[in-house]
């Protein structure tokens, strides 16, 4: 039996407005590179990569506190940017399904960072 593992990249924010120009920096171009081979590791370890994104940079989001009960939406606080107070946040993720957690782990040590990598484990929910 496989399970799936949520691998969340949690780095400096970056200019992601590079990427959907087409004008990569050198950096950006390796940063890429890095998560080619990162791929190919894991499918060389008989893991397989079921999902993954990079995110915009925070700038195209933010955070909300919800208001209670049936005022969420109304009592709801935002914020324009995603941990203010934090010089890192999520960049993006992968799911991949992995043999057990000892894989899941070399896994996580892999994953392309600037930062910090979480890795946890999905919940099986029940189709439906």
């Amino acid at each position: 039996m496989t399970d799936t593992y949520l691998y969340l990249i949690r780095e400096p924010d970056w200019n992601s407005d590079e990427m959907l120009t087409g004008t990569m920096s050198p950096e950006l171009q390796e940063s890429m590179g890095a998560h080619g081979a990162f791929a190919e590791a894991v499918a060389k370890l008989g893991a397989k990569i079921v999902g993954g994104e990079a995110l915009q940079s925070a700038k195209y989001g933010g955070m909300v506190k919800r208001g209670d009960g049936d005022q969420a939406v109304e009592q709801a606080v935002y914020t324009d940017s995603a941990y203010a107070d934090s010089s890192e946040l999520v960049t993006g993720f992968y799911l991949v399904e992995t043999e057990d957690e000892e894989q899941a782990r070399h896994i996580a040590a892999l994953v392309p960072s600037a930062g910090i990598v979480e890795w946890r484990k999905v919940m099986p929910m029940p189709n439906g």
